[in-house]
């Protein structure tokens, strides 16, 4: 049976681009770097003081802008803050909501308390796709419970957060156990895979990849970028390499016949790998070109 990811019409997107939401002027140069996404930023990019000017812009850029060529989201507070409440009293007074495409939610950790947000917002927008970060070790905790929120679209991992959170290494060794639990609780919710954090280094792409290849390894399905230069690594990591699909290819062709146990490169290949190889081209055939990542 296929999953959700590739029986959906419109693929899960790769690349989420974050852009502050007191930057204007970024906004339409974001969608133009090409990105699958790109998140308007009300939380961490924007000091306290500047959060109202930041809510304006994106209002004015909502209600002028009504095509783009990306999905468009809104990062917005802590529900546990009262910045939240007015972000949703924010939202609310917003003409065309169909225009955004999703919302983030930051440090999420208690399911009943996020149910009724989604569900508040779904009201709002009904095709709403609403992903939750988990970005703490209480939110880790919950992360099955908010995962089978319904309403629900994804998960995302907040890392530079939860390192701060609970006061570990940046490493892919201090994460591990996060990530893990994050992809299971994707999995058994029947999310599309989950969304990894962000790479801080802007300028080292060597570092993106790999940082992209590792969270691709273990599950993950899409990235937080920080900087259009991250983008065409992001996606070539996350999507099937040509060395990838010709071994595909070959796998097909010799299953032609309807053997489910065959030899190819000199490897016996029996169902798994068979739908390995096929997910591997449903993939390839779901999305577009690797975008360009000059448009700054």
């Amino acid at each position: 049976m296929q999953s959700d990811r590739l029986s959906r019409k419109t693929p899960p997107a790769i690349s989420y681009l974050f852009v502050p939401g007191n930057r204007p002027e970024r906004f339409s140069k974001a969608v133009e770097a090409g990105p699958d996404a790109i998140i308007l930023d009300l939380e961490d990019a924007v000091h306290p003081d500047s959060k109202a000017a930041a809510r304006a812009a994106i209002r004015a850029w909502q209600e002028n802008t009504p095509k783009v060529a990306c999905e468009r989201y809104i990062r917005l507070n802590s529900v546990s803050s009262t910045l939240f409440r007015q972000d949703l009293a924010w939202l609310g007074d917003m003409r065309h909501p169909e225009r955004c495409d999703g919302i983030f939610l930051p440090k999420a950790e208690c399911p009943e308390t996020l149910a009724r947000v989604v569900e508040h917002l779904l009201e709002w927008q009904p095709r709403l796709q609403i992903v939750a970060i988990i970005e703490t070790a209480k939110g880790l905790q919950q992360v099955e419970a908010i995962a089978a929120i319904a309403g629900l679209a994804r998960l995302a991992f907040g890392s530079l957060d939860f390192s701060l959170d609970i006061d570990c290494s940046q490493t892919p060794e201090a994460f591990l156990f996060a990530r893990n639990r994050i992809v299971l609780a994707s999995r058994t919710a029947d999310l599309p895979s989950p969304i990894d954090g962000v790479t801080p280094a802007i300028s080292d792409l060597a570092l993106v990849t790999q940082d992209s290849q590792y969270a691709r390894s273990l599950g993950f399905g899409a990235k937080l970028c920080i900087h259009p230069a991250q983008l065409v690594s992001v996606q070539r990591a996350f999507l099937p390499d040509s060395h990838q699909l010709a071994w595909a290819g070959r796998v097909m062709s010799a299953v032609a016949t309807g053997s489910h146990a065959v030899q190819v490169d000199g490897e016996m290949v029996d169902l798994p790998l068979i739908e390995h190889a096929q997910r591997l081209l449903d993939v390839a055939s779901q999305y577009a070109p690797v975008p360009r990542a000059d448009a700054c």
